[in-house]
């Protein structure tokens, strides 16, 4: 027999054409066949029920009129239930249906009662609340640092609370809290920025210098002072300062010989072409000076401030922050002031150029060990704030000795030293003796200490001139010269 002939035979023999599709009444003898088998056998007949050779038959819709929906349980009721099931030493399956819920729903209220007792079963929106999420401790804090501070913007905002009090918030939160508070996004008129420049930093601290001198007046005296500053480019630390009543190349030397003392020499200084450093003719006492210790000088071109820009914005960041509202009795109390400020410019203002940073973080190579510290910080006040709702107070210290890394930081009222990262040590501080009268304290950067003939220049009252009682001889001199030509 051929293949096809055994094919055909065997496919009749199920019923089936030599097509594939069923046969009818092939199909029909095969059925009965198996009917009457079925009958001789012992046990059910599973083919007294109708086949169904078609296959299933598609569902259609029509309009129904469903039951009521049961209400939700009320918040004591299912305190009620809970009670219940405790008391019936059940399970949660088979307790469940006949209070007409699930053991999910059962388990989901007892958690919400352990957590936070009857409280928890109350009815709550469901979603996402609208608005600012983060506690109200440190909304708080958000408005009170605009309120006091209008000019600063939403990322400064959000350094100085993950930097101070430990209080994580992203500049996105914040401009929600404010927002919600009334704040509205203003336009103002801005000057046309020109090409864009090109940056640069110094990949380590001392590497280089910047340096260059910023002018303003004493209110009260009407007297134009003069600030020479030197910036380590690398951390924008400001590493000499200098406050006097000339600009002279002596005076900038000075400041100079000061910082190198404290912090150690550059490798290279860059300035403008001023009179201070620059000399057209021959070098300058300045390039001299920097020749004589090693220091590469460098010189911008002419009209481009873009050069010595972070000096330049340190400036703006003076002016605005301190000199501007400040009024100061006397060059004496602007030069302690102003050397303040710059400690706090130096070691608690943070700077968006570097991170969220502040300059005294990169200038001493501890901004890993800086950022471990606080992020450690935020971790344990989250759980403080979670519990009091207040707080800590900020307290940390990093830096390095013989090179090698350290922090010291508070947790809770204890004080934690921490060598390189691994090894803590409890230490105990001494708190100072608090003065009776309270005076400025010394500022930490060192400022030039050279005598400057103007400081010993007695003020002068309103309207008043030190050149009056020359200008007075000067009048009698010649008032007795007209009378005697007139004899």
């Amino acid at each position: 027999m051929s293949r096809n002939e055994e094919w055909g035979a065997s496919g009749t023999e199920r019923g089936r054409s030599r097509s594939g599709v069923p046969d009818a009444g092939a199909g029909r003898e095969d059925v009965e066949g198996r009917r009457e088998e079925a009958e001789g056998s012992e046990g059910p007949n599973i083919l007294d029920r109708p086949l169904n050779l078609v296959g299933p038959k598609k569902k259609g819709k029509r309009l129904a009129k469903k039951g009521k929906k049961r209400a939700p349980f009320k918040p004591e009721q299912r305190l009620l239930i809970l009670d219940i099931w405790k008391k019936s030493g059940l399970p949660a399956t088979d307790f469940a249906p006949l209070v007409g819920t699930t053991n999910h729903t059962l388990y989901a209220w007892k958690k919400k009662f352990e957590q936070y007792g009857p409280a928890g079963l109350d009815d709550r929106p469901r979603g996402v609340a609208r608005g600012s999420r983060l506690p109200e401790v440190t909304k708080r804090t958000i408005l009170m640092i605009k309120e006091t501070n209008p000019e600063y913007g939403c990322e400064r905002i959000s350094d100085m609370l993950y930097r101070g009090p430990a209080l994580p918030a992203s500049p996105g939160a914040v401009s929600r809290v404010l927002k919600e508070a009334g704040y509205e996004l203003e336009e103002v008129e801005t000057r046309p920025h020109g090409q864009k420049q090109k940056r640069f930093e110094r990949a380590r601290a001392n590497q280089l210098w910047q340096t260059d001198l910023f002018t303003f007046t004493l209110k009260r005296q009407n007297r134009r002072v003069y600030f020479i500053g030197f910036m380590d480019d690398h951390s924008r630390f400001m590493v000499g300062y200098g406050l006097f009543g000339g600009s002279t190349t002596a005076l900038v030397l000075e400041v100079l010989r000061s910082a190198i003392a404290s912090y150690g020499q550059p490798e290279e200084l860059l300035s403008d072409n001023g009179p201070q450093y620059v000399t057209w003719r021959g070098k300058s006492a300045f390039t001299k000076e920097l020749e004589k210790r090693g220091i590469k000088h460098l010189v911008a071109k002419p009209k481009r401030p873009q050069t010595l820009g972070k000096i330049e914005r340190f400036w703006g960041t003076l002016w605005r922050e301190c000199v501007e509202t400040a009024v100061f009795l006397d060059l004496k109390e602007a030069r302690q002031r102003v050397g303040l400020y710059i400690d706090h410019y130096n070691f608690l203002r943070t700077h968006q150029g570097i991170d969220g940073m502040v300059p005294a973080d990169r200038f001493f190579s501890a901004a890993s060990e800086v950022r471990q510290t606080l992020e450690a910080r935020v971790a344990s006040n989250a759980l403080e704030l979670a519990r009091n709702g207040v707080p800590k107070k900020p307290f940390y210290v990093p830096g390095q000795a013989g090179g090698k890394a350290f922090s010291v930081h508070a947790e809770g009222e204890r004080v934690i030293l921490t060598k390189d990262g691994k090894d803590r040590e409890e230490v105990d501080l001494v708190g100072p003796e608090i003065e009776q009268e309270p005076q400025l304290p010394r500022p930490v950067t060192p400022g030039g200490a050279m005598g400057d003939p103007l400081d010993e220049e007695q003020p002068q009252p309103p309207g008043a001139s030190s050149l009056d009682e020359g200008l007075k001889k000067l009048v009698e001199v010649v008032d007795r010269t007209d009378g005697g030509h007139e004899s």
